[in-house]
């Protein structure tokens, strides 16, 4: 990394790597290929390999030095998306109704290229120890929860942990680096109604449950008008209605659905209590029977502020100092290294990915890594890892 022409050997070779997982994505707690090239990658570079957290999850530890110091995690996930790829290149997709359109190929192959360098410092770098965590199943299934449940911390013992994402419309190669908040909590619910069905000529003889849905729809927007704080963000989203079939019939049932997303545990709470408590009072204002299965999902995501500023120290000096740090905002998108960084003090930064033109966007079906930014990824993580490691 200190010359060159071997980092543009290394960026050739890993972002080929990232190729060929692009071509071969896997979904959520089924990355036993991803798992497998993860782990040859690893032992070939002499990391101690540890596999079998959340079924394909894999840990390679690296000692620097004499491995007396601190230890820290630097964690990339690896599964796909259920979505049929549009993209027409080489290295498209080969699984129908599989594609990597949010860049967990690329997180998993600029960890890898971190690692090789890291390894080949090992000698002469600071004292400690270095986990790289590669984890199943972010999308929606948990697997940072998984990992952490099955003992991660326990078996890895570290004093900090760190993330990144890539980003599609931050310039490529730039940083988002931000304390406290920077991905919502995210929860799920399913509601169903049930009236009594009829004629449409007649409703007084039914129990309108579309009427009853269209106004719950409407009401529960009062949580975050007049029950939300106007200082702290929340979402609540109904996406989908189901009810019907026929332009004379008023349907026996209805069913929706939606997400809820804050960045505070407290305004978490609220919505989902706020949530019940429409649904009763929707239930008796209309006759009907409303049941709420309210699923708890991701928490916030929020960034320590010590392990912030490691961050953005390393971010600076690898993208060409602070005046190349992107301020950007929070998302309301979910993150479940949350799970993480509930346990040991983390941060998880974005990586720009570019602009994203053409409809380039995270979960895109025309979504692709910029490989570009492997260099810079790979030199975050290297960074990152010294500065965490020296006293």
């Amino acid at each position: 990394m200190n010359h060159d022409h071997s980092l543009d050997e290394l960026h050739q070779r890993i972002a080929a790597l990232r190729r060929d997982l692009h071509a071969h994505p896997e979904l959520a707690f089924s990355e036993a290929r991803t798992s497998d090239a993860v782990a040859a990658a690893l032992t070939r570079l002499g990391i101690e390999v540890h596999r079998g957290l959340a079924k394909t999850g894999v840990v390679g530890r690296l000692r620097m030095g004499s491995g007396e110091g601190p230890a820290i995690g630097l964690r990339a996930d690896m599964d796909a998306l259920p979505l049929e790829e549009l993209n027409s290149f080489p290295h498209r997709s080969r699984h129908e109704g599989r594609m990597h359109a949010c860049g967990h190929d690329g997180h998993t192959a600029m960890l890898l290229g971190a690692a090789e360098v890291l390894a080949a410092r090992r000698e002469g770098g600071p004292n400690g120890i270095v986990h790289f965590i590669f984890q199943p199943a972010e999308e929606h299934e948990g697997g940072g929860r998984v990992m952490v449940e099955e003992g991660l911390f326990e078996r890895f013992p570290m004093e900090r942990v760190f993330g990144l994402h890539n980003w599609p419309g931050l310039p490529a190669g730039r940083f988002a680096v931000m304390a406290g908040p920077i991905m919502a909590g995210t929860d799920r619910f399913d509601i169903t109604i049930t009236g009594r069905g009829g004629h449409a000529a007649m409703p007084h003889q039914a129990r309108d449950t579309v009427l009853a849905g269209a106004a719950l729809v409407q009401s529960l927007q009062s949580l975050v008008s007049r029950s939300a704080d106007p200082l702290e963000p929340a979402v609540v989203s109904v996406t989908r209605f189901h009810a019907g079939h026929a332009d004379n019939v008023l349907p026996e049932t209805a069913e929706l659905g939606g997400t809820t997303r804050a960045f505070d545990p407290e305004t978490q709470e609220m919505l989902a209590t706020g949530m019940r408590r429409i649904c009763q009072g929707i239930e008796l204002a209309h006759g009907v029977e409303i049941r709420l299965q309210y699923r708890r999902g991701y928490p916030p995501t929020i960034n320590d502020a010590g392990a912030t500023q490691l961050c953005r120290e390393a971010a600076a000096e690898v993208s060409g100092g602070e005046q190349a740090l992107v301020a950007a905002k929070p998302s309301m998108g979910a993150e479940d290294f949350a799970y993480l960084s509930n346990v040991v003090p983390g941060c998880y930064v974005w990586l720009g990915n570019g602009p994203g033109e053409g409809g380039c966007m995270l979960h895109s079906p025309h979504y692709d890594f910029n490989d570009a930014v492997i260099p810079t990824g790979i030199r975050y993580w290297v960074r990152l890892a010294e500065k965490a490691l020296t006293p």
